[in-house]
């Protein structure tokens, strides 16, 4: 059998019975759509979630108290013997590679101004802490240089928070109440969204000192270093964890660098895209029964055909080769369809839910095509070893 007999025979086949061959081929392309409409969330997900948590720069470095880490992720804020304090922050701005340190505290409390009041996130934070996390300043200025272990009682607003307390009026210069104490509003910060679930500009931000006395806490959650561009972070690392052992008499802090989140944040993220490609998955199971199903109705269907073969000369693995081409095209062309369904309900999915990330992976896209081929050559497997090893004489007879 010549090659041009091979494609001829197989081609004639699926044209001839078109709407098996259409059902077989959409099962497969269900599958595959989605597969690739799943992974497309997946890794468009993937992909606002990372862009999100890199917004601030790459080159920040958080310290917790207390030392503990679960796979890279701090857990040291949970419980530590000593904790971490204003003058600790002050001594880490001495390291020559540190360009901004910023104390960190944060609580919950009622914020109140001329009549209108709203529970908030406030968190306690130093100068530098724009400077740190790429914040601007879109009215004022930011908690000015003060006395870290004794600043003044400032407030910077968030453009959220401005709106709700302020409405139209200007906020500069004007006191509100934070859990009972007084603040002066000195800045309002341009609008930068909901980062990972928190937003950002419902909020106000205190000098950290004045966090702790207004939380009644003994110290800082987390101290944040930004080292200089260029700067090994092992060298980072450890002059950091040098400095902080002379003060405390020992290592007893959690530092994790920001590449260290990544990874934890990507491997968290890797594992749902694989998750969704699974479920997925599930469907394909159905077009490879599918094609099982058809293509022992064909051999059925055709066994005078193949004794007609056999008894022309035809070899058993020819016969084996036909079955499982018309399995493997079959395959193939579903999956190609499915390629583009999915590719084209995840682009109407990014026009009619813009909030939704949707972005095709190439590599996943390529690898369900795969996939489909591989199941129609394991799924026609069967039926084509049963087409090659039937008894020619007996093919012939059967009606």
């Amino acid at each position: 059998m010549t090659t041009t007999d091979f494609l001829r025979l197989t081609g004639t086949s699926l044209i001839a019975h078109r709407a098996r061959s259409l059902l077989t081929a959409l099962g497969i392309a269900v599958g595959i759509a989605a597969v690739v409409l799943l992974t497309s969330i997946g890794e468009g997900l993937q992909q606002f979630v990372m862009a999100q948590f890199t917004q601030f720069g790459t080159t920040i470095v958080a310290i917790n108290p207390g030392k503990a880490t679960t796979a890279g992720t701090s857990m040291g804020m949970f419980g530590t013997e000593r904790p971490l304090t204003i003058e600790d922050a002050m001594a880490l701005e001495q390291l020559p590679f540190a360009r901004a340190v910023v104390p960190f505290v944060q609580g919950n409390a009622e914020v109140e101004f001329g009549g209108r009041r709203r529970r908030t996130t406030v968190y306690g934070a130093g100068p530098a802490m724009p400077e740190a996390f790429r914040m601007g300043v879109s009215v004022g200025r930011f908690l000015p240089e003060d006395n870290p272990a004794a600043p003044r009682a400032f407030a910077v607003l968030g453009s959220k928070m401005r709106d709700e307390l302020f409405r139209e009026e200007n906020p500069l210069g004007q006191l509100i109440t934070i859990a009972g104490s007084r603040f002066r509003v000195v800045g309002v910060l341009e609008s930068k969204g909901t980062v990972l679930g928190f937003d950002l500009d419902d909020t106000v931000y205190i000098p950290a000192a004045r966090a702790m006395s207004l939380f009644n806490v003994e110290g800082l959650i987390e101290i944040d270093v930004m080292y200089e561009e260029g700067v090994p972070v092992d060298r980072v690392v450890d002059g950091i964890r040098r400095l902080l052992t002379a003060r405390h008499g020992r290592d007893d802090v959690t530092i994790t660098t920001q590449q260290q989140m990544l990874d934890v944040l990507g491997g968290v993220l890797d594992m749902l895209t694989f998750a969704v490609a699974a479920i997925g998955g599930i469907s394909l199971l159905v077009g490879a029964i599918g094609i099982v199903t058809i293509m022992t109705i064909a051999v059925n269907e055709r066994t005078n055909e193949i004794g007609l073969l056999r008894a022309l000369g035809a070899q058993r693995s020819q016969v084996l080769s036909l079955f499982l081409g018309e399995a493997i095209v079959l395959a193939a062309a579903g999956g190609l369809a499915g390629l583009l369904l999915g590719a084209g309900l995840g682009q109407l999915l990014r026009v009619f839910v813009p909030a939704l990330p949707v972005q095709t992976s190439v590599f996943y896209a390529l690898l369900a095509e795969a996939v489909a081929v591989s199941i129609g050559l394991v799924a026609g497997v069967l039926p084509a070893r049963r087409a090659a090893h039937l008894d020619p004489v007996e093919a012939l007879r059967a009606e």
